[in-house]
């Protein structure tokens, strides 16, 4: 499914390298739902960025569903990303003049689907997050629990390859991350979903069956849980 290879990067400044990530490798089989945990400075956001195709490595590669990204034209790469990729984001990016439905079926309208099939497809998936009552409310009538819930659907939209939820749970408290996270693991089930969580919160990572932290660039571990998560 995802396929991180001898992955190193660096930014250029003046003419001066400054490396970032060093020679990362790890693969995420489909299906599988992963922690990428990591501190401010650790290169775990770098490193989303480039398995999203929002930047290009300096070395190495990334593959998703045996397609070589860093290969791709910035056309095809925004195209990927439309019909192949989820996101989930901390401050969950929606649109305050939508209603929830509205913004769950945006993705849709970019592939020029029709508005029927939207409306289905979008009902569906609120209902599955447990906010289908919600549909036609707008997100500021909304707690940011239930708005990181639309966030969700709206990932799912598209029937992605993957999805990158960057840090999720960022905003909420703990109760409320504790219901995200739940969500997140019933659909890895009962969607065969496949879900990278980037985090900074040890707590939340261990509630996937594998971690993959990052320290100052470099893959320090790359551990699979015990049982089931907690």
């Amino acid at each position: 499914m995802l396929a991180v290879e001898r992955l190193s990067h660096w930014f250029v400044n003046g003419g001066e390298e400054t490396p970032v990530l060093h020679n990362i490798h790890f693969t995420v089989e489909k299906g599988e739902i992963i922690a990428l945990l990591g501190s401010s400075g650790s290169g775990k956001s770098t490193l989303l960025n480039l398995m999203a195709g929002l930047m290009k490595p300096s070395k190495g590669s990334i593959l998703i569903n045996g397609h070589p990204i860093e290969k791709m034209t910035e056309n095809q790469l925004a195209e990927f990303r439309r019909t192949q990729i989820g996101f989930i984001f901390q401050a969950y990016e929606l649109i305050p003049h939508l209603t929830v439905r509205e913004n769950v079926e945006l993705p849709l309208v970019f592939q020029g689907i029709k508005a029927k099939l939207r409306k289905e497809k979008a009902l569906f998936l609120l209902a599955k997050v447990g906010i289908g009552e919600k549909s036609e409310l707008f997100p500021s009538q909304l707690s940011g629990g239930q708005q990181q819930r639309v966030s969700i659907a709206r990932s799912l939209i598209t029937e992605p390859a993957i999805v990158f939820a960057d840090e999720p749970t960022g905003n909420l408290d703990t109760k409320t991350e504790k219901e995200i996270i739940d969500l997140i693991i019933e659909l890895n089930s009962t969607l065969s979903i496949t879900f990278v969580i980037v985090t900074h919160e040890l707590e939340v990572a261990k509630r996937t069956r594998r971690v993959i932290q990052l320290r100052d660039g470099f893959l320090v571990e790359d551990a699979s849980w015990a049982g089931e998560p907690e």
